[in-house]
């Protein structure tokens, strides 16, 4: 089984909320829709279920068109963002209710509940109401309620946004493990990176309706395809600069940023392709920064703002004058606000975004 969008497209009246978008998601393949609110992720997946019917383009489940069915007829499970469990019922009663449309016998009915039940940690709250749950145990329900049946693929919008910290630590994990024994085209929604980054097989970024990049976890985050993905996959974001080309050999490159202050930076070779004075952005990651009390040549010097301290690590913020940088080192680097430090873009961690925003790398 497989879930391929060709083309979609959603309108409400001007407003154009998907835009020709062309997804797959392969059999057994977990697949996030990562964006910011608004960017049409919801949306895409409401299509893909059947309870919004697309404007142009096409939904193929398996192959085949499913564009006029129901979504009944399209034989999908969804998880919603709000559990929209049945509060007169226990919590077996709830897993239960999808399989009586199916004409299933008790004995049928009574084993994948108990299934369920085990593979989800619920075997205690069984008989217990949904007022009488935690937000954890009501998140188990409703994912439970949505795999308990044998559908053709898993939809999942946000299952995940109402918990705390440590509950959302608890069950990524848990769902994570669960769809992997599943083996069916999976989509997650969410706005959560690190959701994304850690559920996925694959991530597709979207931004105002469409697609911006398709890839895995890693390549989404060392490779960005574009100047918004490399600033919105990232915690804390990647550090993006705006500078001027001033010239290039094919393996280094001369920068002349805001304020005078000047960087030398090994590059791809096709930094080479670009004029002197072209304008970039220079991206790099706050763990890939290097600094030193000492001046550092093709580096530039900065002062430290503001000290953080995260436990193992230190987040630092820099500031050149003109440019906001961040920096997180091991805890055991002396670092305070106010001290003078220089800094430098290491060889192979610079990514070079040109003025229309697409990263500059060698294939």
């Amino acid at each position: 089984m497989t879930i391929e969008l060709r083309q979609l497209t959603k309108r409400f009246g001007t407003l154009t909320a998907v835009d020709a978008i062309d997804l797959n998601v392969g059999d057994g393949e977990v697949l996030c829709l990562l964006g910011p609110s608004g960017c049409g992720k919801t949306t895409t997946l409401r299509m893909i279920a059947g309870l919004e019917l697309a404007s142009e383009g096409d939904v193929l489940l398996g192959g085949t068109k499913v564009n006029n069915r129901t979504a009944r007829e399209r034989n999908v499970a969804m998880s919603f963002q709000f559990y929209a469990l049945y509060p007169s019922l226990t919590v077996a009663e709830n897993l239960a209710f999808p399989l009586h449309g199916e004409k299933l016998d008790k004995a049928e009915i009574a084993r994948r509940v108990a299934k369920i039940s085990e593979t989800l940690q619920l075997g205690g709250i069984l008989n217990r109401t949904p007022g009488q749950l935690a937000e954890g145990e009501k998140q188990r329900v409703a994912v439970g309620r949505s795999i308990i049946r044998d559908p053709s693929c898993f939809l999942f919008d946000e299952p995940l946004s109402r918990l705390d910290v440590q509950l959302r630590e608890e069950m990524r994990g848990e769902i994570k493990l669960v769809l992997q024994d599943l083996s069916k085209p999976t989509v997650i929604v969410t706005h959560d990176q690190l959701e994304a980054l850690t559920m996925a097989d694959r991530i597709a970024v979207m931004r105002d309706g469409r697609i911006e990049q398709v890839d895995t976890p890693h390549n989404v985050f060392q490779r960005p395809a574009n100047l918004f993905v490399a600033g919105f996959i990232g915690t804390p974001q990647m550090n993006l600069l705006p500078a001027t080309l001033t010239g290039s050999n094919g393996t280094t490159a001369d920068f002349a940023m805001t304020g005078g202050q000047t960087m030398t930076i090994e590059v791809d070779p096709r930094v080479s392709e670009l004029s002197p004075g072209a304008k970039v952005t220079l991206g790099i990651r706050p763990r890939n920064l290097e600094i030193s009390r000492e001046p550092i040549e093709g580096g530039i010097s900065t002062t430290i703002d503001i000290v953080e301290p995260m436990g193992a690590e230190t987040l630092a913020h820099l500031n050149d004058g003109h440019h906001d940088l961040r920096l997180v080192t091991d805890w055991r680097v002396p670092l305070a606000e106010g001290d003078r430090v220089h800094t430098r873009f290491p060889p192979g961690a610079t990514h070079i975004f040109t003025e229309d925003e697409q990263v500059l790398r060698t294939p």
